[in-house]
């Protein structure tokens, strides 16, 4: 089996090494493409308006001047002799649950995959207290990361989906289990902006987890991480409401040609 791996923290970050530990209790053919800088909420952006460049590290090793996306894409249309049969995003230095999905170039990177027709799982550890950098703790996804990967190897996903799987912020021996669940939700409020005042006196804004509250739903992956549990969510790329479809026909029905 062929792993491919990437990530949104980049090649350098401590997860990503974390990643390859998993995927080579997995697989002895693993290839590593990943940004060269850390492109944290990057989503699912694409470079256009500018080059993206290429660094080799070893067989099987690169790295690329843009973001995830880029970098899956790289992989697999570019470097890779063959496609891949799995990939990997992460280990993410923070948490990826509720609508953060939708910032997380770690889960981008898996959705570039899906989209390219490969089975992809993105994984995120989350950490207790904000400041950590480097010295995030990863003991849950090195302990467990393997064991929730290895049953989904052989399972044929849905079309169009990925799994995203989220270690809570504790020691291995501490975790409780896995549980299967859906995307909850956050209720940002006002918090998440914080304002600041440079060295010349100019104000400046610095976007952040800080002051975020969670009102996490019965069996959500919000909840599953808060209750010491391990959360693994299928998400879907296909975005559209089904049941709107009829609903809005209807309004704009006099401009709908027969």
């Amino acid at each position: 089996m062929r792993i491919l791996l990437s990530n949104d923290d980049g090649y350098h970050a401590p997860g990503l090494a974390v990643l390859e530990a998993i995927a080579a209790q997995l697989s002895d053919d693993v290839w590593v493409c990943a940004p060269a800088e850390e492109q944290s909420g990057a989503g699912h952006s694409l470079t256009l308006s500018r080059p993206v460049r290429v660094r080799e590290h070893g067989a099987k090793r690169f790295s690329v001047s843009g973001t995830p996306t880029d970098a899956v894409m790289m992989a697999l249309g570019v470097l890779m002799d063959g496609p891949p049969d799995l990939i990997l995003s992460g280990v993410n230095r923070g948490a990826n649950l509720g609508d953060d999905v939708t910032y997380s170039g770690t889960v981008s990177a898996a959705i570039e995959g899906t989209l390219a027709g490969v089975r992809s799982i993105a994984l995120s550890q989350v950490y207790a207290r904000e400041g950590m950098g480097d010295t995030v703790p990863f003991a849950a996804a090195e302990a467990w990361g393997a064991k929730v990967i290895a049953p989904l190897i052989d399972m044929e996903f849905a079309e169009r989906t990925l799994i995203n799987i989220n270690f809570p912020a504790l020691a291995a021996e501490a975790v409780k289990g896995v549980r299967v669940v859906r995307q909850g939700f956050h209720d940002y409020g006002r918090g998440s902006i914080v304002k600041g005042t440079d060295p010349r006196g100019y104000p400046y804004y610095w976007f952040g987890l800080h002051g975020i509250e969670q009102t996490p739903g019965h069996d959500t992956d919000l909840e599953a991480i808060g209750d010491g549990y391990i959360s693994v969510t299928p998400l879907q790329v296909d975005l559209t409401h089904p049941h709107s479809l009829g609903r809005i026909a209807d309004r704009l029905k006099h401009l709908i040609p027969d």
